[in-house]
């Protein structure tokens, strides 16, 4: 037996809570610090159940875990439902809340039920902050070490062997976003990662080359722009003129849906507490 004592709204606010994990622990067996998290903060913004509203329903089986892939907070979750009614989502937030694993495991789960039959993955070629140098090697090589997270994802999701072949063949393909002009995208799941690093330009180019029958995933945070001139960004600016047309949603993860170390929260929380602090500055 729980008791809980305390001024009336908190002892609801802490029923609610202790139901939810309840629940989470009758499904899953066990309860990870994370979820704990998760579901306080939740519960204190109102939610009253919250992994009810997450639902079970998994996206595709992971090859790693041999378990379900599937959304872990509620904006997950509406992120994987604008996916399946859009054939343009554009998912913008912090690092950490499932934005490429997500789009990635959606393309998968399109390829292998047939709805697609290729798959692209796309980044803009942009140094995080930082000067590379040279890098040695074909353009493979050189281009390799921006895709690596796209790789991490698509690893997860299916075998090896299975991937080498399907690149070999192009049904997969991993390219900087340059390699897109003059192509059209037909039958094919296009996802564009770190899309905050693109120009208006190369964001409309993208957005151009697809074809019949395709679907396209656009993810960025727009707090983390490399571009010499931020406001140039073009996933700011689609952000401006696409949102009215229909076919294509916005989709705004936050803090609350980062699924890294509980950490990762606070330090999004701490930066962005110091960004709004500068702009206050600026305006006075």
């Amino acid at each position: 037996m729980i008791q809980i004592a305390g001024v009336r709204s908190d002892v609801q606010m802490g029923q609610a809570v202790i139901e939810d994990l309840c629940r989470y622990i009758n499904d899953n067996g066990e309860l990870n610090e994370r979820y704990l998290y998760y579901a306080i903060a939740s519960v204190k913004d109102g939610e009253q159940k919250p992994y009810e509203n997450i639902g079970n329903e998994g996206v595709v089986a992971s090859v790693v875990t041999k378990e379900e892939i599937r959304p872990k907070t509620i904006g997950q979750k509406g992120y994987v439902e604008a996916i399946e009614k859009n054939d343009i989502v554009f998912s913008i937030g912090p690092a950490g809340t499932g934005k490429t694993y997500l789009a990635v495991a959606k393309a998968v789960s399109y390829f292998k039920r047939k709805i697609v039959s290729r798959i692209i993955l796309v980044r803009p070629a942009v140094e995080a902050g930082e000067s590379l140098g040279f890098l040695p090697g074909d353009i493979r090589a050189k281009v390799d070490p921006y895709l690596r997270p796209l790789y991490d994802a698509l690893h997860d999701m299916m075998a090896a062997d299975k991937i080498k072949k399907l690149m070999e063949t192009g049904i997969i393909e991993i390219a900087p976003l340059a390699f897109m002009r003059g192509r059209t995208l037909n039958s094919a799941f296009v996802i564009l990662d770190e899309a905050q690093n693109t120009t208006s330009a190369q964001m409309k180019m993208l957005l151009t080359r697809l074809g019949e029958f395709s679907k396209a995933v656009i993810t960025g945070d727009i707090t983390q722009i490399d571009l010499a001139n931020k406001q140039a960004s073009g996933l700011l600016h689609a952000k401006r003129i696409l949102t009215s047309i229909k076919g294509i949603e916005f989709i705004y993860l936050n803090e609350k849906d980062v699924v890294r170390h509980r950490l990762v929260q606070e330090i999004i929380k701490a930066y962005e507490k110091h960004e709004a602090k500068k702009d206050r500055q600026k305006v006075n």
